[in-house]
């Protein structure tokens, strides 16, 4: 992994233009997933709000067209916790091609006891990595058909301090939340960057990239009713912690220019400028754990396995 690149000419509030082409973001519906669609449906893209709740996607489409005039926003229902219905909810998208997806989606949980999914995967892993691992797979042959696709992958800031347990990669033996969710994020990560090992490999044309948001709490988040309102009095709140966090919104930015940015190549990571958690987005050095070839390769094949779809994912 070559050294980060400050690239200081891009402007979070002044995007580069995207007509025609169309993005597909995971749990666009609310937190960083709907201010990435925010963001990427000012460029005139074709923004595709995947998840689970219908009322959930109308209203976030709702507050994003009171936002954006003329926005070019649409609901897929999709459930990343139920593998079987993934093939169908993509012949839903009804494309032919398909820009982008951001793999944003998860589910975080503080306190046992432990949960599973419609396949008996534990949650909060069989969502946001085995389903997305799986959603991929699906949508290859969408990704494929455009000229310069990408796959971007949200990850997060947890995921530096924890390490993969192979051999417990469902947490059967040792559940702790905290940790779980944290070994669900870094097994995202590692995807996103053995992904583009293998694509680079097959010499295809779609890139896959990882960001972060870095610190992001609701409470610095500016109000989109009816999807989220944020009082004055938390605001008030939380000020002291923006020395060292910020609002949804700006943790939106690395997700918005990894999907945008014509810079921004394979391989690598991008998330706030300051201490990772909060500011502009900036290309970040990938630690070592996260990208580690012998332990994505062992995730890999684990993941296709419990996934049941081929460890190809589709690509040719």
């Amino acid at each position: 992994m070559s050294s980060p690149s400050p690239n200081l000419s891009w402007d979070v509030h002044r995007l580069p233009p995207a007509e025609g082409r169309t993005f597909l973001v995971t749990g666009g519906n609310a937190g960083i997933g709907y201010f990435t669609a925010e963001q990427l449906a000012a460029t005139g893209a074709v923004v595709v709000l995947g998840g689970r709740d219908r009322a959930k996607g109308e209203a976030a489409m709702a507050s994003i067209r009171s936002r954006v005039p003329g926005a070019l926003v649409r609901h897929l229902r999709l459930d990343l916790a139920d593998l079987s219905s993934l093939p169908a909810a993509v012949a839903g998208l009804d494309l032919d091609r398909l820009d982008a997806v951001v793999h944003n989606a998860g589910v975080a949980l503080d306190d046992p006891p432990r949960r599973v999914t419609e396949d008996g995967h534990e949650l909060m892993f069989g969502t946001n990595h085995l389903g997305h691992f799986a959603l991929t797979r699906w949508l290859a042959p969408l990704l494929t058909a455009a000229p310069a696709a990408r796959v971007v992958t949200v990850g997060s800031f947890a995921a530096r301090s924890e390490r993969l347990d192979l051999g417990d990669l469902q947490s059967n033996q040792d559940y702790r939340p905290k940790r779980t969710y944290g070994r669900s994020k870094l097994a995202q990560m590692s995807f996103g960057f053995e992904l583009d090992r293998r694509l680079r490999a097959t010499g295809s044309t779609v890139l896959s990239v990882v960001a972060h948001p870095g610190g992001a709490l609701d409470s610095l988040t500016p109000s989109r009713p009816p999807v989220r309102v944020t009082s004055p009095g938390e605001r008030l709140r939380a000020l002291p912690a923006t020395l060292l966090v910020q609002g949804k919104d700006a943790g939106a930015w690395p997700v918005v220019r990894a999907v945008l940015d014509p810079e921004v190549a394979g391989g690598q990571l991008w998330g706030p400028r300051v201490f990772g958690l909060r500011g502009l987005p900036r290309r970040e050095p990938v630690l070592p754990h996260m990208a580690d070839p012998a332990v994505a390769a062992r995730l890999w094949a684990a993941s296709g396995e419990l996934a049941g779809v081929d460890p190809g994912l589709g690509f040719r």
